[in-house]
């Protein structure tokens, strides 16, 4: 059996593609067909079975239109409900693939229908376990994403979760391989490894999570200490993943559709969301008034989810010509399908027809030292990374404001003030700067190169963090 990891660094999401003997199966797919269609027509395969490890919190799944598509059966574990069609399989029960078999093992922690599968070869050889966000390399899934009121709290959903890791995964051989759903970079977990597979043995030696002497008490403390506030769409990807959604042919084509100026104008004033996902260099330089950045070559998806808190709000994009499909497909995976199309020729045609645009002042680090040594350390210093990057170091006289939580403290800026706002490398300063502007704050200047070229090219005072303990 051929088992292919096809990853997606800008969600840190794999999907995988399984295939023997004229039969093939789909785990976790993205919400574009595509990739799974080519790879089965290239192969010469019929996708038999499309498994879901449970109903994903960070991405839309493209689950029922890759089953109308194919005829495959969906297959969720136990106790999954959904407004389609698909198959609750049950503990242990056996799926043939080819001349294999893929095994559900159900693993109740991340969320109650959470499983895993695995994979066992033509010779009984238990071969990978595909395990979702039960276990990540290095880490396992948060237990708070599921918690219901009344019902469930996130220390029993943590429990399940120690006894699921210890009955069903770490009983395993140690050469099993383990795929999980995420790896770094993902708000599924809070220590995930940049890699993205490993053998299980290796995990039971350096994943914390899965120390053979952990009790059940020292588990929970463990997996619930440090875990910060879970992105706001994440609870709306889940009921998205529930229910049946618009085809993803239909949202690319609306999202590329050419617009012109007096249309965009008009829908401007009516609230439309004017999104330019070109480079941070190219917003700061000019913009559309009002428009908001957040750019392509970043965590794109991740930041529109948790920055525009209407899922269904209307967009029309600013883009580098050509990327208008790529920004349309991201934003669906992340179910903001209201995408109505591009500004043709962009910032350019917005001037030509007489628009208002607007720039961000962006200094190098040399400049920003030269203005801190002048007014004596008196300036008013944005470090808009998140908290645990501040901890870790930060300049004497920075003000934490996280990127993340922008929405929730823009009361906190003062018109009148001038605030220098640097975040680690220069693409999350330009987020926050966007939206504050859009909100009337103008007084903002953009340090180039963020934290890293403060540190590296000038001598500003900073503070490091040194941990008094550490957890055991």
């Amino acid at each position: 059996m051929k088992v292919e990891q096809i990853y997606t660094s800008c969600l840190a999401e794999a999907a995988y593609y399984i295939h023997s003997n004229g039969e093939a199966a789909i785990i976790d797919p993205l919400r574009e067909t595509a990739p799974y269609l080519e790879r089965a027509e290239r192969d010469h395969v019929k996708i038999k079975y499309i498994f879901l490890t449970h109903f994903h919190a960070d991405f839309v799944s493209g689950h029922v239109d890759l089953a109308k598509k194919t005829g495959a059966q969906i297959v969720f574990g136990p106790g999954a409900k959904g407004d389609f069609d698909f198959y609750n399989g049950k503990d242990n029960e056996e799926f043939p693939v080819g001349d294999g078999i893929i095994k559900l093992l159900h693993t109740p922690g991340h969320t109650l229908e959470s499983s895993t599968y695995l994979l066992i070869d033509k010779n009984k050889k238990d071969q990978c376990i595909f395990t979702g966000d039960t276990l990540f390399i290095g880490d396992v899934g948060r237990p708070d994403l599921a918690v219901k009121q009344g019902e469930l709290t996130e220390k029993d959903l943590a429990k399940h979760l120690f006894h699921s890791l210890r009955d069903k995964i770490m009983p395993l051989p140690n050469d099993v391989i383990v795929y999980p759903n995420h790896g770094a970079g993902s708000a599924c977990g809070k220590n995930m490894s940049k890699e993205t597979f490993d053998t299980l043995g290796h995990q039971k030696e350096v994943n914390y999570a899965l120390r053979a002497d952990m009790t059940e008490a020292e588990f929970v403390k463990e997996v619930l200490t440090g875990l910060s506030k879970p992105p706001q769409y994440f609870s709306k990807n889940v009921m998205m993943n529930k229910g049946v959604n618009p085809e993803f042919d239909s949202i690319i084509s609306q999202g590329t559709e050419a617009l012109i100026f007096d249309f965009v104008s008009k829908k401007q004033k009516e609230g439309v969301l004017i999104l330019d996902v070109r480079s941070q260099a190219d917003f700061t330089k000019e913009h559309i008034a009002g428009s908001i950045f957040i750019g392509l070559n970043g965590q794109f998806a991740p930041w529109v989810g948790a920055l525009i808190k209407d899922i269904n709000q209307p967009i029309i994009l600013i883009c580098p010509e050509g990327k208008e499909e790529e920004a349309v497909k991201r934003l669906s995976r992340i179910g903001y399908d209201n995408a109505i199309g591009y500004l043709k020729g962009g910032v350019q045609t917005w001037k030509d027809n007489g628009g208002a645009t607007d720039f961000i002042e962006s200094i190098s680090p040399e400049e920003f030292e030269a203005i801190s040594e002048k007014e004596g350390g008196k300036i008013n210093v944005l470090d808009v990374r998140k908290p645990g990057e501040y901890d870790s170091e930060h300049l004497i006289n920075a003000t934490n404001e996280p990127l993340d939580y922008l929405n929730e403290n823009i009361s906190n800026l003062d018109k009148d003030k001038t605030y220098y706002v640097h975040c680690a490398g220069g693409y999350r300063s330009v987020i926050f700067e966007s939206i504050a502007k859009a909100a009337g704050i103008h007084h903002i200047i953009d340090v180039k190169e963020g934290f890293g070229g403060i540190k590296n090219k000038t001598k500003l005072d900073r503070k490091e963090f040194v941990c008094p303990s550490t957890l055991v």
